[in-house]
């Protein structure tokens, strides 16, 4: 009805974060169903000073949320419900934060085509946290300063410093893999200023399965390189974070949905997705009449149906000449109605009558003196 009739959206805020992701449930059957959900929040600064938060911190508030086990191009289309009630359409600047996958971006495209595309924060550091355990080893000191260097870089400047690392660092791997060199030698600071410097030596092998792992984080993040501004995010007060829609996840759909045990059928699952949304954002008294109103409205349907589907069989059998007795014989009936009860026999009572000798008392003993 929204497509169709298009309402104006109402006011929408000056900023408003939008996310969107995906879970994993399991179905009946043994396999796997993917529970996309849309989490959209009105975007706060909260000032400096406050005791235990001496920094200023942009939140993300008044969260809503619409979930939905179906295909992405649908998802999108249904996800108008909450993007109209929520004026996602008449807001400021919508910060779409996400994991940067490609159906993603189109459901921003549908929504918001100009909204701010962030790369969620923690899912850039993965990549780059990839890099860092391929080349200098899993939790080494090494690994560990590597690390905090480019985070620093990409939360504090811009990422083609970050990129540009990357891609020395690859084509160093490279040609160790290929046999161009013999051996990879690298050499970083250490943790600290007082720390030696850390020193490390890959042999080909070694350097071969680095140089995937680069190459692979190396595309992604290229790919994304307007998405990872976070100095210019953070300094205009956008959220660069996707925690609202991960904790939906979990919280709003795997808690629920993921118990020990639980396969569910693939048809009940959206009824039960949009019943913890509406808990999540307290709306019950908006949908109960509306949950309501279906109801009655898919009975009325389904008696209807079942009106119709008696006349086609009177129908049809009206068509059969060897049909005509029964016919005759089988009334239609305009809408069910109940089966008569026999009327149950008459049940004498128990209670004594007004003149039984035991109301009477003609049976009792006399009181002795």
């Amino acid at each position: 009805m929204l497509e169709r009739e298009a309402p104006p959206a109402p006011p929408g805020p000056a900023v408003q974060a939008l996310s969107v992701d995906g879970a994993m449930v399991p179905l009946v059957g043994g396999v796997w169903g993917e529970v996309k959900t849309l989490a959209i929040g009105t975007v706060a600064t909260l000032p400096a000073g406050r005791p235990g938060r001496p920094r200023q911190e942009v939140v993300t508030t008044d969260l809503s949320y619409f979930s939905r086990m179906t295909d992405h191009e649908t998802f999108t289309r249904l996800a108008l419900v909450e993007t109209q009630r929520r004026g996602t359409e008449t807001a400021g600047t919508v910060c779409a934060v996400g994991d940067g996958a490609r159906w993603i971006q189109a459901c921003i495209d549908h929504h918001r085509p100009d909204a701010v595309r962030i790369l969620d924060w923690p899912h850039a550091v993965g990549y780059v946290a990839a890099v860092a355990t391929a080349v200098y080893g899993t939790a080494t000191p090494a690994a560990t300063a590597w690390l905090a260097e480019q985070k620093e870089t990409l939360l504090h400047g811009e990422p083609a410093v970050l990129l540009r690392s990357l891609a020395h660092l690859l084509a160093d791997l490279s040609a160790v893999a290929d046999g161009s060199r013999d051996r990879f030698v690298w050499t970083l600071p250490g943790l600290h200023a007082a720390d030696p410097p850390l020193h490390g030596v890959l042999g080909r092998e070694d350097a071969a399965r680095a140089a995937a792992v680069v190459d692979d984080s190396l595309q992604y993040l290229q790919a994304r390189q307007a998405q990872m501004r976070y100095a210019a995010f953070r300094a205009a007060h956008y959220p660069i974070g996707s925690g609202s829609v991960e904790s939906a996840n979990k919280l709003l759909v795997e808690a629920r949905l993921k118990g020990a045990g639980m396969h569910w059928a693939p048809t009940s699952v959206n009824p039960m997705v949009a019943l913890r949304t509406v808990a999540a954002g307290d709306r019950w008294a908006e949908a109960v009449p509306l949950i309501g109103a279906v109801q009655r409205r898919e009975r009325r349907a389904a008696t209807t149906q079942r009106r119709l589907a008696r006349q086609a069989e009177h129908a049809r059998l009206a068509a059969e000449p060897a049909a005509q007795d029964r016919l005759a014989a089988t009334p239609i009936r305009s809408s069910p109605t109940a089966p008569v009860r026999p009327t149950p026999p008459h049940r004498r009572s128990s209670t004594p009558a007004p003149n039984h000798p035991w109301r009477t008392g003609t049976l009792r003993h006399p009181r002795s003196a």
